[in-house]
């Protein structure tokens, strides 16, 4: 029998059961993840702590009652809270646009996606058949999953220390890449600036498909012009705003030094 409470708080009225080697499986990642339930101020080992952590990894596509979703809500807030404090302790002398800049990337859909992948949560997931032969819908799980994961942890612990505790070298690494790169992810707006400096107007972008396969990376192939004259350079992307990225990304590094360089 389920025990009622995570420490003080109620549990969910519906908890499925986690066998015993499913927690085992649980367990592990979550040590992976540097997190152990059983040190001072966790939740413990049993069904009731382990259960959120369950469901977090559990996408609707398996089929399998309680899912992610609920907990991908909770996550989304959860996330750009801690992301939040993190950028005021360690980035407090930063400007709040800059702040507002860094977390978008820190709590973007591609950051989880990549973060799933790192921490190996397609080892622990429950996804459908449909789900998991969907190459191009991949990205978009995983950065579900990732998500709900954090709201997963924040109702087993009860608090954002965990989310700290696995978040905080991950975004270490991003944001020391990011401030050295302050374009990275973001060469529209940097090509558009510097082509507005440099008095050449703005650029033009000119997107042609080339496939119809969704999530095809070369579905899309992008020429962009600056100041009446085609660039020799092709961005290529799944979507049309993913080649114009890629070849705002190309021109730039065409026209100008890479960082320091």
């Amino acid at each position: 029998m389920h025990p009622s409470t995570i420490g003080d708080r109620p549990l969910p009225s519906s908890i499925r059961d986690v066998t015993p080697e499913r927690r085992r499986q649980l367990l592990a990642f979550l040590a992976g993840l540097g997190l152990d339930p059983e040190a001072p101020g966790g939740p413990g080992r049993d069904d009731g702590a382990l259960a959120p952590i369950d469901e977090a990894l559990t996408h609707t596509s398996a089929l399998l009652g309680p899912n992610h979703e609920r907990l991908e809500f909770l996550g989304d807030a959860v996330l750009r809270l801690a992301a939040s404090e993190y950028l005021r302790t360690h980035h407090g002398a930063l400007s709040v646009g800059r702040h507002a800049a860094l977390r978008a990337q820190l709590v973007s859909d591609r950051w989880l996606a990549d973060l799933a992948t790192s921490c190996g949560i397609p080892s622990v997931w429950r996804i459908g058949a449909m789900a998991r032969g969907d190459r191009a819908g991949l990205a978009t799980v995983r950065a579900e999953l990732c998500e709900a994961l954090i709201g997963g942890l924040y109702t087993s612990w009860g608090s954002l220390d965990p989310v700290h505790r696995w978040l905080t070298p991950h975004w270490q690494r991003s944001c020391s890449e990011l401030l050295a790169d302050p374009d990275r992810h973001n060469w529209k707006s940097a090509l558009q600036e510097w082509s507005q400096g440099e008095g050449l107007g703005l650029p033009v972008y000119a997107c042609e498909e080339h496939s119809r396969a969704h999530g095809d990376p070369r579905r899309f192939r992008c020429r962009v012009t600056l100041q009446g004259e085609p660039m020799d350079l092709e961005g290529w992307g799944p979507s049309r705003r993913s080649a114009e990225q890629d070849a705002a990304r190309l021109a730039l590094a065409t026209i100008r030094p890479a960082p320091g360089s």
